[in-house]
């Protein structure tokens, strides 16, 4: 029986230009201490709080890095926010929903170099994994691990 091959995934925080690239899962297992470190990069860069991150988001993000064909890092635009921060989001945006997945680190804001974003949001879509958001004015696209649904 062929070994599962480790998961190793690679982001850039936009905002802090902190970089990690880990391998979150191996063996059949997750890694606390890689978790940390993605919980700490995708951290509400505003306020600084950290959040555990889903397992799960990591996972669509490992797919979908396989079907984009990149080993490119992820660009964070927005990982885990407060919900101080969600609420001023929303305040300001009415594209921020008041109940937010990023709250629950369920969500991530990202753009891969290299990548056509109309082809990550295809990608993503083509997952059927989640919630996916395209926002070509703003360079990102959403996913996330709710329910499959589009914007």
């Amino acid at each position: 029986m062929a070994a599962i091959p480790a998961r190793t995934l690679a982001f850039r925080n936009t905002h802090t230009d902190e970089a990690v690239k880990v391998t979150y899962w191996e063996g059949g297992e997750y890694i606390p201490d890689a978790l940390a470190s993605v919980n700490h990069v995708l951290r509400d860069f505003r306020t600084g709080d950290v959040h555990p991150i889903e397992p799960k988001l990591l996972d669509l993000l490992t797919l979908l890095q396989s079907r984009t064909e990149t080993t490119q890092p992820y660009q964070i635009i927005s990982g885990y926010r407060s919900p101080r921060t969600n609420a001023l989001l929303h305040e300001r945006s009415g594209g921020v929903a008041t109940h937010s997945l990023h709250m629950e680190g369920k969500a991530i804001d990202i753009r891969v170099p290299g990548v056509r974003l109309a082809s990550l949001r295809d990608a993503a879509l083509g997952l059927s994994l989640g919630g996916v958001g395209y926002y070509p004015s703003s360079d990102f696209v959403h996913v996330d691990v709710g329910r499959v649904r589009r914007w």
